[in-house]
């Protein structure tokens, strides 16, 4: 495993400038950004994207972020972190333990990444003696695979603040250690909820994953819905997943118009190559009828509103109240 270190970044491409390090390079990526919080709800979803990652267009990044910590002790620390990458560090740095769990099931589930080149980088940020580190893993093919250990103000401004850094085209979550309702929410939100709020991509929030049981996808027939059910499907073939859709009609004499719907989205699904297992129409209050009809699959797949990231928090929407009272899996495709 051959190793280089460089002193100087700037976001995620300080490698150099070549042009496989530029920021359109990246968003012709499929990048996975997994938030590493220690939980094992958080390492559910570092195994679901080990199996999405597995493609050679997917790139995979775990973070962990840490608030400032003002005790933390430094001594010789700093100058051995600018040298060394993070996984000769120990337990000396809070977040490094989780981050090396992560890596090394990543490797039982087959990537072999530790085989491959790695560079690392530290940098100052926010006045701290840590500030960021990170390690890059790459192979002869270029996919990569980064460990990121960030400081910030806070855990949900970290997590954000490295999408700018990326783009992604998801970002994975564990379990929430809260979730306000709409009002409250503005003022109180917890770290899961406040990114799924303000991320501008697709947000997965893991709960008792267990793949195998398929992909149950919400549609409502809106353009948004079925562009959002078209790539969720993709999404279930690569992981060997069935899909089924579910369309609600909020009362009896919308059940003509909720056949049609989903009807329609399955056409478009299985005109991109991928099957539907099943198509279901129910009747009721769409948060409740959801979380019950998709308690028994691998995950729910619900679509994002399409408003604008200030107007999440004023503005209820079935997605958020199903990402945040169900008790499995969810996934809220934008």
């Amino acid at each position: 495993m051959a190793e280089a270190d460089y002193d100087d970044w700037n976001a995620e491409d300080t490698v150099d400038h070549a042009a496989l390090d530029t920021l359109e390079w990246r968003r012709s990526r499929f990048r996975v950004l997994v938030c590493i919080d220690g939980s094992d709800s958080a390492y559910d979803g570092l195994r679901f994207a080990a199996q999405v990652g597995k493609h050679e267009e997917c790139d995979i990044v775990l973070l962990n972020v840490r608030p400032f910590d003002q005790g933390l002790r430094t001594g010789g620390l700093q100058v051995r972190l600018a040298r060394e990458n993070m996984l000769n560090w120990g337990l000396e740095v809070p977040g490094v333990e989780q981050l090396k769990k992560g890596f090394d099931l990543l490797l039982e589930h087959g990537h072999s990444a530790q085989e491959w080149d790695s560079r690392h980088a530290h940098s100052k940020k926010w006045g701290d003696p840590v500030g960021d580190s990170k390690i890059e893993f790459r192979s002869d093919t270029n996919k990569r695979i980064v460990l990121k250990l960030k400081v910030a103000p806070d855990v949900a401004s970290g997590i954000l603040d490295q999408y700018e850094l990326g783009p992604y085209n998801l970002v994975i979550m564990g379990r929430p250690s809260r979730w306000q309702g709409e009002f409250r929410s503005f003022f109180d939100a917890g770290v899961v909820q406040k990114v799924a709020m303000l991320s501008v991509c697709s947000t997965l929030v893991t709960r008792d994953y267990a793949p195998g049981r398929g992909f149950l996808v919400c549609t409502d027939g809106s353009a948004q819905s079925r562009n959002a059910a078209k790539r969720a499907a993709v999404l279930a073939s690569f992981c060997n997943e069935t899909v089924t859709l579910l369309s609600v009609a909020p009362i009896p004499e919308k059940v003509e118009k909720a056949e049609r719907l989903v009807a329609r989205t399955k056409l478009i699904i299985e005109g991109s190559g991928v099957p539907v297992a099943e198509t279901r129409v129910r009747v009721g209050e769409p948060i409740e009828t959801i979380i019950e009809e998709g308690k028994d699959f691998s995950m729910i797949v619900v679509s994002d509103s399409g408003k604008k990231r200030l107007t999440r928090f004023l503005a209820a929407s079935v997605a958020f109240g199903v990402m945040g009272r169900a008790e499995n899996s969810v996934l809220n495709v934008r």
